[in-house]
């Protein structure tokens, strides 16, 4: 079994190094909230280190999930960071979502070290990780990516190799821009067809045997109806992620007009005070505009 690191123990990260132990792995962890760390690290095969820097001294891969950008350059090349623990031949395989810029130039300080970094951002929210079934695009050597493949595995069920430094990021900030302007949308219909009468449920069956049925409908439309906004992905972080995509935009001269003005709505919902509840909860500033709730029979 290798010897790994896992930094940041948040809603994805946590069972996500829970995923890497039960298969057998010895792995290091740290996170801010010590407590976090030093509970998990009672697993059999857990390592409590204090700092990042720790973990790098101790694994043959690190991995990550960390909130943003400035996160990950903290954790990886701050004071105490791993970069100063690592060894020459080891990985950093970062599945946060964060800037392509950022993942380059963490790469090339890794490189510089004779270390390896891949970008490796995840997709299926806190279920997937829950259930070690994630789906990673990862951007970055092919042959560390294969190095790293088996342990992978643990995490997740889909697996696809984008390219070069950078490229997984991409991919998976093209995907959330898709679904960030499919919630704008769903929001919007649901709001009006219930200010005009429309049985709430009854719409989601409509959308649902129709050509607008879609995955994320199907998910956090029940969701909606019963008033549960606890986070599986925090709107705080779809907010996030769309600044991302709008900085990728204009690096590359790409006009992302209908994903600019969701910015600005995300945006006004989090200064409403649903940063911190499911991306579902962008539905709740829509309500307010129209003086209704959007809510099964049975909430």
């Amino acid at each position: 079994m290798a010897k790994l690191g896992f930094i940041g123990l948040g809603l994805m990260g946590h069972p996500m190094a829970e995923h890497l132990l039960d298969a057998g792995h010895q792995v290091a962890l740290w996170t801010k909230t010590t407590a976090k760390a030093q509970k998990l690290a009672e697993h059999a095969n857990g390592v409590f280190c204090e700092t990042p820097k720790q973990v790098g001294e101790f694994a043959e891969c690190v991995f990550l999930c960390v909130g943003d950008s400035a996160m990950s350059e903290e954790v990886l090349t701050g004071e105490d960071g791993v970069i100063e623990g690592i060894s020459a031949g080891n990985i950093v395989a970062d599945c946060s979502t964060i800037s392509p810029y950022t993942a380059r130039k963490l790469a090339a300080a890794f490189e510089a070290k004779d270390a390896h970094y891949l970008d490796a951002p995840c997709t299926g929210s806190t279920p997937g990780a829950q259930g070690g079934t994630l789906t990673f695009m990862v951007g970055g050597s092919k042959e560390i990516y294969d190095r790293v493949m088996p342990w992978f595995e643990a995490m997740g069920k889909n697996f696809y190799y984008c390219g070069g430094q950078g490229m997984g990021l991409h991919a998976k900030l093209s995907q959330n821009l898709v679904l960030a302007n499919m919630l704008q949308g769903f929001v919007e219909g649901m709001v009006l067809a219930t200010k005009a009468g429309v049985e709430p449920e009854l719409m989601f069956d409509i959308l649902d045997n129709s050509a607008a049925k879609a995955g994320l409908i199907s998910f956090k439309a029940p969701q909606i109806f019963k008033r549960n906004f606890a986070a599986a992905f925090p709107l705080k972080w779809m907010k996030k992620d769309i600044s991302l995509m709008l900085e990728s935009g204009r690096e590359m001269g790409v006009p992302l007009p209908n994903t600019a003005l969701v910015h600005e709505m995300f945006t006004a919902g989090v200064a409403r005070g649903y940063g911190d509840e499911d991306i579902a909860a962008a539905i709740k500033l829509f309500e307010e505009f129209a003086g209704v709730e959007v809510k099964g029979k049975d909430a």
